[in-house]
C-alpha cells in the first residue's frame, strides 16, 4: 500500500500548543484514500524541519508528503498552491533563527508548484461544510521553507512523490484571551475531518498520471 507522510509542527512563539501538529497526530497509522498514513510532528526550526522530513522520507519513502502548519487568523483550512525560495522572517524559530531576505536554495528556481490536487482538494472540504481556500502564499517563515525546500528535494532527486502543504487556524483554546478575543478558530475534530478530506481527494487522483 502506498504511504502518505503528513507532518505537523511542534508550539513555537511562546504558545503551548500547535493546531497542526494537534491534529495530524490523530492520523498516524489510518487508512485514508488508499494510503497507509504516517504521521511525525517536526521542530519549527530553518533547515532542521526539512531535515527531519528527507531522512522520513528516505525511511518510509512515501507517494505523498503534506506538511501543515498554523495560520493564526486565518478563518478557513488555506491550500497552499505555490512554494516560494525565499526566507523573511518576522519573528524567530524556536532556536532563536531569524534570516531575513534570504533564498532557500541558491540554485532553485524562484518557485515550485504543488504537485497534489490542490483546486479539488479545497472543494472537496468544502462540500464536507468546512470553510476553506486555496492560497499562493505560505509565508515567509518555516512552514514555506519546509513546503520549498521539500519540493526542491524532490525535483532535484526526480522523485515520483506528491508535495504539497496546508496552513490551518487557531485552535478555540488559542483565542481564549483577552489578547486574542474575536480571532477566528476552528475545533480540532473539524481540522482532521477537513485533513482527512483533503487525503481522500489525493487518493481520488492516483489514476491521473504524475509527471515529476
Amino acid at each position: 500500500m502506498a504511504k502518505l507522510l503528513i507532518t505537523g509542527f511542534d508550539p513555537f512563539a511562546g504558545e503551548t500548543v500547535n493546531p497542526s501538529w494537534k491534529a495530524v497526530r490523530h492520523l498516524n497509522g489510518a487508512i485514508i484514500g488508499g494510503f497507509e498514513v504516517i504521521t511525525h510532528e517536526i521542530p519549527t526550526v530553518f533547515e532542521a524541519a526539512f531535515t527531519i522530513v528527507q531522512s522520513h522520507i528516505e525511511r518510509h519513502q512515501p507517494a505523498v508528503v503534506i506538511g501543515v502548519g498554523q495560520a493564526g487568523g486565518s478563518n478557513a483550512i488555506r491550500v497552499e498552491c505555490l512554494a516560494k525560495n525565499r526566507i523573511d522572517a518576522r519573528k524567530q524559530d524556536n532556536e532563536g533563527n531569524q534570516p531575513k531576505n534570504a533564498l532557500i536554495a541558491i540554485d532553485g528556481p524562484a518557485h515550485y508548484p504543488a504537485s497534489i490536487p490542490f483546486e479539488n482538494m479545497a472543494k472537496q472540504i468544502e462540500i464536507e461544510g468546512i470553510s476553506a481556500h486555496l492560497s499562493n502564499s505560505a509565508g515567509a517563515f518555516v512552514c514555506n521553507e519546509l513546503f520549498y525546500s521539500t519540493l526542491h528535494y524532490v525535483k532535484s532527486h526526480n522523485l515520483p512523490i506528491r508535495v504539497g502543504f496546508i496552513h490551518v487556524p487557531y485552535l478555540p483554546e488559542q483565542v481564549a484571551n483577552k489578547k486574542r478575543a474575536g480571532l477566528p478558530s476552528m475545533a480540532e475534530e473539524t481540522v482532521v475531518r477537513a485533513l482527512t478530506v483533503a487525503i481522500e481527494a489525493i487518493g481520488d487522483d492516483l489514476s491521473i498520471p504524475f509527471a515529476n
